[in-house]
């Protein structure tokens, strides 16, 4: 059999950068290696890089329906080896051992989404390698690789601080307390996964109960199909950090948060039109035995590194 024939195929990808990921425009190079166990003649070795969207989940209880979504963002085709080829052509038998053939190929300049894999879809590359033989089916062996659209990071509004606030009242039969308040501002927008955001905060306790701050960093993934209630949302906390309570009717309460960004954390999707990652850095003051006032914080994890703004002196 054929299966039995070649084994042991490997597509390696040489490495651009430290990170070994790939970004639109590149010359990906690499070779495809593999060894034969008997004498055969294959006829040709092509390939084909793809990048692929695929959402899919489902929905309802007693009548289940499926959503499910697939877009090609690009599918490029390349003969390695090609059939009929004169002297460098398969049409001479291979002898048994390994055989390595080199490849190129250009990635489109285009405005393609970093790859992603989450609960409900995935943005995919892959390289895949045909080997063909006569009267026989092909062989294919196929890698992934990772791909990394870089934001441009000239703009202003990544590198400038961000905060918000927001108040509660709480009622306790018909009395109300004092307010509770919380704002909070991180230095930037824009992060890159593995770097430690600085959170400061301002709470102010008025009420008669004893109240936790807590900060997380949340991650928000969004898909979507074309199918009538086609939307689904999945929300992660990354990474969270708890304050030290804060007693009843006390105010100015300066805090910081070092929150550390797992380097693990996909960077932020805001091009594709089916499947979205978006991440807020969340400021919380909980309430003993009542509900709680919340802060949200829009920010963007991308693939370089933005400096802060400096501070403005008046």
């Amino acid at each position: 059999m054929f299966e039995k024939t070649i084994k042991n195929c490997t597509i390696n990808l040489d490495a651009l950068n430290e990170t070994s990921t790939f970004s639109s425009g590149d010359l990906m190079t690499g070779h495809v290696s593999f060894e034969l166990t008997k004498e055969t003649t294959p006829t040709s070795i092509t390939m084909e890089v793809t990048g692929r969207l695929h959402v899919h989940w489902t929905s309802g209880t007693k009548h289940r329906t499926v959503h499910s979504e697939k877009r090609d963002l690009f599918v490029l085709k390349s003969v390695i080896v090609p059939e009929n080829s004169g002297m460098t052509s398969l049409t001479q038998k291979l002898q048994p051992g390994t055989h390595v053939y080199p490849f190129t190929c250009q990635l489109p300049q285009e405005d393609f989404p970093t790859s992603f894999r989450g609960v409900h879809g995935e943005i995919e590359y892959t390289v895949k390698v045909d080997i063909n033989r006569s009267w026989n089916r092909s062989k294919d062996f196929v890698t992934e690789f990772n791909f990394v659209n870089h934001m441009d990071i000239n703009q202003s509004e990544l590198s400038a601080p961000l905060s918000g606030s927001n108040d509660m009242t709480v009622c306790c039969l018909w009395c109300a307390s004092g307010p509770i308040t919380v704002t909070a501002s991180a230095e930037k927008k824009a992060f890159t996964p593995g770097e430690t955001a600085k959170v400061i905060c301002d709470f102010s306790n008025a009420s008669s109960r004893r109240a936790t701050p807590t900060v997380k960093l949340q991650q928000k993934q969004s898909y979507y199909s074309s199918t009538s209630v086609g939307r689904r949302i999945y929300f992660q906390t990354l990474n969270s950090s708890t304050g030290q309570p804060i007693s009843p009717h006390t105010t100015d309460v300066h805090t910081e948060f070092m929150l550390t960004i797992p380097p693990s954390a996909s960077l932020t999707i805001s091009n594709c039109s089916i499947l979205e990652v978006e991440y807020f850095i969340e400021v919380s003051l909980k309430v003993s035995h009542s509900s709680e006032v919340t802060v949200m914080i829009p920010i963007i994890l991308c693939s370089t590194p933005v400096d802060s703004q400096p501070p403005k002196y008046l």
